[in-house]
C-alpha cells in the first residue's frame, strides 16, 4: 500500500522557456506549498534572462534535472501532488508530452502526473501564428510552426490537461485549481 502525502502539494516545472518568465516566476511567489522542477534548459534560460527563483514561499523546493531516471517524478505516485503546471512551455516540451516522451525533468512530470491522474496545466508558448515574445535583449516578433500549432491542439486533448495561452489564463487556470482544492494563495 502506498502511503499518501499529509498535505499534497503544487508541482511546477519550468522548461527552457523566456516567454514571460518574470511574470511566471511572480505567480510562483504566490504558490503555498510548492516544488519547482527545473529542467537544464530552464536553468540556462534563467540565467540568460537575469532571473532567479529567490523570493519563493518558504517551504518551496527545487528539484533540478541532474539524474537520467528523474528521481523526484517518484512522489507523484506517494500522493505528493494535487496539481502539475508545465509553464511556459517551449514547442519542444509540448511536442515531447505528445508523442510521449519523457527525457527530461518536465516531461516526466507530466508523464507520471498523467499516469496518477493529477490534474496538469500547461502554459504552451507557441499558440498563434504570430506572437510577441521576450528575449533577453526585448520583445520580438515569432511565427511558430504549423507543427508547434498542431501539438498545442493536440496537447488539449489529453486528460486531465488544460492548455492555457496567456498570462491572464494562467493565472486563471491555477486560482482556479487552488480555489478547488481549498489552497489559499497570497
Amino acid at each position: 500500500m502506498t502511503t499518501r502525502a499529509p498535505t499534497p502539494r503544487l508541482g511546477w516545472a519550468l522548461t527552457g522557456s523566456g516567454h514571460y518568465v518574470q511574470e511566471t516566476l511572480d505567480l510562483m511567489k504566490r504558490m503555498p506549498k510548492l516544488d519547482i522542477f527545473l529542467s537544464k534548459a530552464g536553468d540556462e534560460v534563467l540565467r540568460q534572462y537575469g532571473k532567479d527563483l529567490s523570493g519563493m514561499q518558504e517551504g518551496t523546493r527545487v528539484f533540478k534535472d541532474g539524474a537520467a531516471s528523474a528521481p523526484p517524478v517518484g512522489n507523484f505516485y506517494k500522493g505528493h501532488y494535487h496539481t502539475l503546471i508545465v509553464g511556459p512551455a517551449t514547442s519542444n516540451t509540448v511536442a515531447k508530452c505528445v508523442v510521449g516522451i519523457s527525457d527530461t525533468l518536465p516531461t516526466n512530470c507530466f508523464a507520471q502526473a498523467g499516469k496518477c491522474r493529477v490534474p496538469t496545466i500547461v502554459f504552451a508558448c507557441d499558440t498563434r501564428p504570430e506572437m510577441d515574445t521576450e528575449a533577453p535583449s526585448g520583445w520580438f516578433k515569432v511565427y511558430p510552426r504549423r507543427v508547434d500549432l498542431e501539438n498545442t491542439e493536440r496537447l488539449r486533448e489529453f486528460d486531465a490537461t488544460t492548455v492555457v495561452e496567456t498570462l491572464s489564463e494562467l493565472e486563471e487556470a491555477v486560482l482556479a485549481r487552488m480555489a478547488h482544492i481549498g489552497e489559499t494563495v497570497s
